[in-house]
């Protein structure tokens, strides 16, 4: 076969099923121009608008099979965590052996889960999971974030998964933020990943919110060993607010797209089609 459509090549290079009728997901990718064999040989040359094909295929494969909105997960806030870890892989600031990402989005009410952790590689939702933001964050909603040591807010960003340790919460995961004045003093306060019985159904039932913590991310006691051992060890963690004001460097879409491109198969022969 000497010339191919691209958006047949993206399909089934990373085998994307296609957009369905979820709101949720971006329109159906425009096809484009007939790029011979030889091309796709060298991913250099194709221009930046295919190479952003092909990486918004990636994450709209990733988004349907893993049923994300189904489980109340934004379109816009995963693609915002898959550009932050495909620059961090880029970076070399995660494991090379994690496909592992968690997504927090404390835009949404305590009442809801609004953490998901989410295999890529796999294509598959591992958990969904309520959790808590700290207690002068607010109360039902997260809408005040801060950097400061003792604030006892939550800090909003990109974090890598550290090691693990056993303190008053039982096993718990220290994070280091990585994302400037944003959350840069995580590791200084303390601010780790921890079980703790004021997350759960029965608290929201009896209080109408979940509690708070001191600007940590708390989960559920009964899930927090298995989430915390998955995601341990350098990992991506985006905590994403209603913060207009927010930007970091991780979200350089040219730069998470041609990334992307150099992993992508150079070998024609080794597309799926």
């Amino acid at each position: 076969m000497q010339k191919l459509i691209l958006t047949a090549f993206m399909f089934g290079l990373l085998s994307f099923t296609g957009p369905g009728t979820d709101n949720n997901l971006p329109s159906p990718l425009p096809e484009v121009e007939i790029v011979s064999a030889s091309t796709l040989n060298n991913n250099t040359s194709l221009t930046f608008e295919e190479k952003q094909l092909a990486f918004e295929a990636h994450i709209q494969g990733i988004y349907e099979q893993a049923g994300l909105s189904k489980k109340g997960l934004s379109y816009d806030v995963f693609s915002k965590a898959m550009a932050g870890f495909q620059n961090m892989k880029k970076k070399g600031l995660v494991s090379s052996s994690k496909s592992v990402i968690s997504v927090i989005d404390f835009s949404k009410s305590s009442r809801v889960k609004r953490l998901w952790i989410v295999d890529v590689k796999a294509k598959k939702l591992l958990f969904n999971s309520l959790v808590a933001h700290g207690k002068n964050t607010g109360q039902d909603k997260a809408v005040n974030f801060s950097n400061v040591p003792n604030s006892n807010m939550s800090s909003m960003g990109f974090y890598i998964t550290d090691r693990t340790y056993y303190g008053k919460h039982g096993l718990s995961l220290k994070l280091s933020g990585v994302d400037g004045n944003y959350n840069s003093n995580a590791m200084s306060r303390a601010i780790v990943v921890h079980g703790a019985d004021y997350v759960s159904e029965a608290f929201v039932k009896q209080y109408g919110r979940l509690g708070r913590s001191l600007g940590c991310p708390a989960i559920p006691q009964d899930v927090s060993k298995a989430i915390i051992e998955n995601i341990k060890d350098k990992s991506l963690l985006y905590i994403h607010t209603a913060d207009k004001t927010y930007k970091s460097s991780f979200l350089d879409e040219v730069s998470a797209v041609e990334s992307f491109a150099l992993e992508m198969p150079k070998n024609v022969n080794q597309m799926n089609i």
